[in-house]
C-alpha cells in the first residue's frame, strides 16, 4: 500500500466505504469506546479513501459512529484526523479493512469470503493473498470457492438457512447444479438435499473419494472433482469408478489364488463380513480370503477365514460321524436378531457412559491411544437395514436419555454464544471456537461434554460395549423390554424354548417343545403380561442382562462371546476395585 496522506476531514464528509467489510451491517454498539472518545478524542486515525464527493471509511467504522453520537449530543461539527489512501489502491483498502475488523472481532464467514474475493478480483493472486495474511494457499482457495457460489446460496448461508457441510458440498457443484439446487430449495413439493446427501446428489450417488481407489489415478479416464474441504478428490461418476475398481479387485483375486489361497469370496456390495460367523484358518489349513465392498468405495480383504458351516463340515469329516458330539453348534441368533440385540446393548452402554464422566474420560484416553473403528472421528449411527429395529431404537429409553443429554450439552455452548452441534469436518476456525467455549466452562461442565462425546462415538456390537455395561453396572432392564420387533426377529426354536424355561419352568418348556415358534413366543408374552398367570414384567432374556449369557449351550451368541473374551480383564480385578470405584464416583477424580 502506498504511504497515505494525513489530513483532518470534517465528519460530514465521511461515509462508510463499500470496501469496508462491515459496510452493510447494522449500526454497531459503541458504548464501550464512547466515554474515552468523548473525553480525549480518537487516538488512532481513520483510514479513508476519496470516493466521489466524500471520503469512504475503510477502517475505523466504530470510531466513526462514536463521533457521530458525540456530534448529535453537542451539535458541534467534528473534525477527524484521517489517513487518506489513493483511490486506485482498492486491494489494499480491502486488506486493511479485513485486518482492522478481524484483529478486533472475528467477522462472519461470509464477510471474510466476500472480502477475499474482492482482493482476488482486484488482481491479487492466491499466493499473494496467502502471504499477505499469513495463511495457507489452501485456505485462500477454500475462501474463494465459497465466495464464488451463487449469490442466493451465499445469502442463505449468511442467514443460517443452510449449514456449513451443505455449502461446502455446493462448492463442488456446477452453475447449473447450483441453479437446480436452488429450485429444489424453493419448491413446495420437493426437498433440496443437505449435508452428505447434497454431496452425493452432486456427484451422482455415494460420495467416493480418491483414497478408496485400488487403481492408479493417472490412468483413470473418468472425471475427478477437486474437494477443497476434504483431503482427497471425489469421483464424479461412481459407475466409472466401480468399473476401474472392479478390474483392480479381479487382479487382486488372481494374485491371491496364485499365492496359494484356497478361494477368494467376493461379498455383495454393502454386505458386512461378520467375523463372529467365521473361524480363522491359515492358508495351509484351507483358509479363504473374503472381499468386503462398501458403498463408499472402501474394499477390505479379510485373509484366513472359513464360515462356521464349513468348519462344522470339516469337524464331521474328521470324526467320520454325521453328528459329532463336539461339533460346533449353529448360532442361536440370526444375523438381524444379533444386530437388534447388539444395538440395544450399545444404546444402554452409551446412555450409562454419558452419566459417568470419570469412566468416560478413561475410555476416551484408551481410544485416543489405541483407536477404534469409529475414531476417525465420527458419531455412531444406526446402520440397521430393518425399519422395525430402527423404530425400536428411536423409541427406547436410552435414545431419550441421550437426546436429553444432547440438549443439555447444546445449552452449555449456546450460553456462550456458540453452536455446540458436533461437526467433525476438520475446520480450524470451528475447532478454535469450540476450544474457546470449553475454556470458559467449569471442570464439571467440561466433564459433561467429554462424557457425552465419548458416548456418541462408542462403537456398537463389540467387546467395548460389554466392558462399559459391566464397569458402569448398567441395569439393562431399565433401558429395554421385549417388544414387537424383538419377537418378530426371534426365530430359533432352541433359544425360544430356553426362554420359556427361564420365564416359566423346565417342565413347561418340555411340554411345549414340539409347538411352533409362534406358539412358544405367545407363551412368553402371556407370562410377561400375566395372561392366566402371575405377571412378570421385569423378565429379560439372558442376552440382555449384565453380564450376558447364552441360551443354547455351545451356540454362537455375539454378546456372550464378546463378554467371554474380555471378562477376565475385569473379574480378576474385582478385589481391588474398591479404591478405583471411589475414584470413579467423583467427576473430577481424573
Amino acid at each position: 500500500m502506498a504511504q497515505p496522506i494525513l489530513k483532518t476531514v470534517p465528519l460530514s464528509e465521511l461515509r462508510i466505504s463499500k470496501l469496508n467489510m462491515r459496510h452493510s451491517r447494522k449500526k454497531p454498539d459503541v458504548s464501550d469506546i464512547l466515554p474515552s472518545i468523548r473525553e480525549a478524542g480518537i487516538r488512532q486515525t481513520l483510514l479513508v479513501r476519496k470516493e466521489g464527493d466524500h471520503y469512504g471509511v475503510v477502517a475505523g467504522r466504530r470510531r466513526y459512529f462514536a463521533l457521530k453520537e458525540i456530534e448529535k449530543e453537542t451539535g458541534e461539527t467534528q473534525h477527524v484526523p484521517c489517513a487518506i489512501m489513493t483511490e486506485e489502491d482498492a486491494a489494499s483498502a480491502i486488506a486493511a479493512s479485513v485486518i482492522e475488523n478481524v484483529g478486533r472481532l472475528p467477522a462472519s464467514e461470509m464477510e471474510q469470503y466476500t472480502a477475499f474475493k474482492r482482493l482476488h478480483d482486484e488482481g491479487r493472486s492466491v499466493d499473494e493473498i496467502a502471504a499477505f495474511f499469513g495463511v495457507t494457499e489452501l485456505l485462500v482457495r477454500r475462501v474463494l470457492a465459497l465466495a464464488s457460489l451463487a449469490e442466493p446460496i451465499r445469502k442463505l448461508y449468511a442467514e443460517d438457512e443452510i449449514d456449513r457441510e451443505t455449502i461446502r458440498a455446493l462448492t463442488l457443484a456446477t452453475d447449473e447444479q447450483q441453479a437446480e439446487w436452488l429450485q429444489l430449495y424453493e419448491s413446495e413439493d420437493e426437498r433440496a438435499p443437505r449435508g452428505r446427501n447434497c454431496k452425493a446428489w452432486i456427484t451422482g450417488g455415494a460420495v467416493i473419494t480418491t483414497d478408496k481407489a485400488l487403481f492408479e489415478l493417472e490412468g483413470f479416464d473418468g472425471q475427478i472433482t477437486a474437494d477443497l474441504f476434504g483431503e482427497h478428490g471425489v469421483f464424479a461418476d461412481p459407475d466409472a469408478f466401480w468399473k476401474a475398481q472392479s478390474a483392480a479387485i479381479v487382479q487382486r483375486i488372481d494374485d491371491y489364488i496364485a499365492d496359494g489361497w484356497k478361494d477368494v469370496v467376493c461379498l455383495e456390495r454393502g454386505a458386512f463380513f461378520h467375523r463372529w460367523d467365521h473361524q480363522t484358518r491359515t492358508k495351509r489349513q484351507g483358509g479363504k480370503v473374503y472381499v468386503e465392498l462398501r458403498h463408499d468405495g472402501t474394499v477390505t480383504f479379510h485373509e484366513g477365514y472359513i464360515s462356521q458351516a464349513e468348519a462344522r463340515r470339516q469337524e464331521k469329516a474328521k470324526s467320520g460321524q454325521d453328528d459329532a458330539p463336539n461339533a460346533p453348534v449353529k448360532p442361536e441368533m440370526s444375523g438381524p436378531l444379533a444386530e437388534y440385540i447388539l444395538l440395544h446393548r450399545h444404546g444402554a452402554a452409551a446412555a450409562s457412559l454419558a452419566a459417568q464422566p470419570a469412566i468416560a474420560l478413561r475410555l476416551m484416553v484408551a481410544h485416543a491411544m489405541t483407536g477404534s473403528a469409529l475414531w476417525q472421528v465420527r458419531a455412531h449411527e444406526c446402520a440397521s437395514r430393518k425399519d422395525d429395529t430402527r423404530a425400536s431404537l428411536e423409541g427406547s429409553k436410552a435414545t431419550a436419555e441421550l437426546e436429553e443429554k444432547r440438549a443439555r450439552i447444546s445449552s452449555l455452548f449456546e450460553a456462550l454464544g456458540v453452536n455446540g452441534e458436533a461437526r467433525r469436518n476438520g475446520d480450524a476456525y470451528r475447532l478454535c471456537e469450540i476450544f474457546a467455549a470449553l475454556l470458559a466452562m467449569s471442570d464439571e461442565e467440561v466433564m459433561e461434554v467429554l462424557a457425552f462425546t465419548m458416548a456418541e462415538t462408542l462403537e456398537a456390537g463389540g467387546t467395548v460395549v460389554e466392558a462399559v455395561l459391566h464397569v458402569c453396572g448398567t441395569d439393562l432392564a431399565a433401558y429395554w423390554k421385549p417388544d414387537a420387533a424383538f419377537f418378530d426377529l426371534l426365530r430359533d426354536k432352541r433359544a425360544i424354548n430356553a426362554m420359556v424355561a427361564d420365564i416359566g419352568s423346565k417342565s413347561l418348556a418340555d411340554s411345549c417343545a414340539g409347538d411352533t415358534a409362534k406358539v412358544q413366543k405367545q407363551v412368553i408374552g402371556n407370562r410377561i403380561t400375566g395372561n392366566g398367570c402371575e405377571p412378570n414384567p421385569d423378565w429379560r432374556p439372558g442376552w440382555t442382562q449384565t453380564p450376558p449369557t447364552r441360551l443354547v449351550e455351545g451356540a454362537g451368541s455375539p454378546p456372550a462371546d464378546s463378554w467371554a473374551r474380555i471378562s477376565g480383564l475385569f473379574e480378576e480385578r474385582e478385589d481391588i476395585d474398591g479404591a478405583a470405584t471411589q475414584a470413579f464416583d467423583q467427576p473430577d477424580a481424573a
